[in-house]
């Protein structure tokens, strides 16, 4: 009876048996002792953090801190260098036009988080879990297989942001495989910060996240951009002159922003907090904090994200090569040879981006570019790693050791990312990035679908599934 009991869906017990205002049925796992959940071994969440108790107050700041954690490192999915890449080739190729899509984008993003958190906090299953339990096995492998090659397309991206900073600050010194290489060995090696404790890891992360802030604000200071442009291209929904390559940017900051893994990987991570999931009082709470933590998180990667626009949209919209070429010859740059001595409009990535800064603006310039590359790209294929582990063993319901499932997620979504490093240049990856950020926009009905059908499911999600006629997606409560 296997069959049927991954296609029922768990009920909820009835309004009778739940007169208690503060009480309600929990959703609870199948019955089968190997589907238990408390029983997997889980990755990040070894311990729970305790949540500070202050009945009858409408807010605290000692709960909301308590909270903090999910919502950033989920937030670093939205800083990682596929979105560096397409915020600087926005800011180059359409100036501060579509500003607008990144916002848009930005807000879509934190509505979709929105949902796989509260699915986490209300069922206490991540969203591969629950698509395990819900799906039959074809689709369910379906549906991981895509859920994968997104991760990798992501990966790739992360891993070589990183490798690429190790080449620019060690002034070419470091090939780009051997980037790699170090990125691996010190990813596995941060991965384990949460021995230490969770909330040390958390704040790791943060740290990352400040020294990207620190680094991309300083080039923004740095360069001045027109705050009267900034704001109009953020606000007004408008792309004058646009044509298909402006089309296709635009799609790629949507892949770039929202991506499909991360929607599995913030429905994990809330599961971190100490929650009585049968308590309605608790598990609404739990969803405000977790809102308003996203929320702030999202708005920090917000402008980020617009530093990056806005310095290249200011500098170098519109600048030709032979300009560029000019700037960097005088300026005595080692890499003139990447700008031709021609007429066309300036391509640049993440690489190129780093030497333009340096050509114009002087080397400081670059080398603060490269550590929030670097900080970018390390933060990112840490939280990604999770994301593969979760998304890995949820759909395929793993009990192995905690280092076999990192050595096997690490390792699939690697492998192509070596290859990429040693057969391809670090001035020749553009193309590939652009095709990685078009292939998330492609990857996102794979996350969408489900977080939107079982976040509307009452006999999953009880009081709190999505309904139609609030904008607060629950029946009896605000959030």
């Amino acid at each position: 009876m296997k069959a049927e009991q991954d296609a029922d869906l768990i009920e909820e017990d009835s309004p009778q048996e739940n007169a208690s205002a503060n009480k309600y049925s929990s959703i609870s796992p199948p019955a089968s002792p190997e589907d238990q959940v408390d029983n997997i071994s889980t990755t990040y969440f070894e311990e729970k953090v305790p949540v500070p108790e202050y009945i009858g107050q409408v807010f605290s700041f000692r709960k909301l801190w308590a909270f903090t954690g999910p919502g950033f490192l989920m937030s670093i999915a939205y800083l990682d260098p596929g979105n560096i890449e397409s915020d600087l080739q926005s800011g180059a190729k359409a100036g501060f036009k579509l500003l607008w899509v990144l916002l848009g984008a930005t807000v879509i993003g934190l509505l979709l988080q929105r949902l796989a958190a509260r699915l986490g906090v209300v069922t206490g299953m991540h969203l591969a879990e629950v698509c395990n339990r819900q799906y039959p096995k074809v689709p369910r492998i379906i549906l991981w297989l895509m859920v994968e090659l997104a991760i990798i397309g992501s990966d790739m991206q992360e891993v070589i942001g990183c490798a690429i900073a190790f080449n620019l600050l060690s002034v070419g010194r470091i090939p780009l495989w051997a980037g790699v290489l170090i990125t691996i060995t010190d990813t596995f090696v941060f991965l384990f910060l949460d021995k230490y404790g969770l909330r040390k890891l958390e704040a790791f992360f943060g740290f990352l996240i400040t020294i990207m802030a620190v680094s991309f604000g300083y080039e923004y200071i740095l360069v001045k951009p027109d705050q009267g442009e900034v704001l109009k291209g953020m606000f007004v929904p408008y792309c004058a002159g646009c044509g298909s390559v402006q089309l296709t940017q635009a799609v790629g900051i949507v892949g770039a922003v929202i991506m499909p893994h991360n929607i599995y990987l913030h429905s994990a991570l809330v599961k971190s907090r100490d929650i009585d999931r049968k308590n309605k009082r608790e598990v609404k709470e739990a969803n405000k904090y977790f809102f308003i933590e996203s929320t702030i998180a999202l708005f920090v990667s917000f402008l980020i994200n617009v530093f990056v626009v806005a310095v290249f949209a200011e500098a170098f919209y519109n600048k030709t090569n032979m300009e560029v070429n000019q700037e960097c010859n005088a300026t005595g740059s080692p890499h003139t040879d990447l700008f031709p001595l021609n007429n066309g409009t300036l391509e640049v990535d993440i690489y190129k981006g780093g030497v333009v800064l340096g050509c114009f603006f002087g080397p400081a310039a670059l080398y603060i570019w490269a550590v929030g590359i670097l900080a970018a790209g390390q933060s990112s294929t840490m939280t990604g790693t999770y994301s593969g582990q979760f998304v890995m063993e949820g759909f395929l319901n793993l009990k192995w050791s905690r280092f076999a499932r990192v050595l096997l997620t690490r390792s699939i979504a690697i492998t192509p990312t070596l290859l990429v490093a040693i057969f391809q240049d670090v001035k020749h990856l553009t193309g590939m990035n652009d095709f990685l950020n078009v292939l998330q926009s492609m990857q996102l009905p794979f996350a969408l679908i489900p977080i939107l059908t079982f976040t509307s499911l009452t006999s999953l999600m009880n009081d709190f599934a999505n309904g139609f006629w609030d904008c607060h997606g629950t029946r009896t409560f605000t959030y």
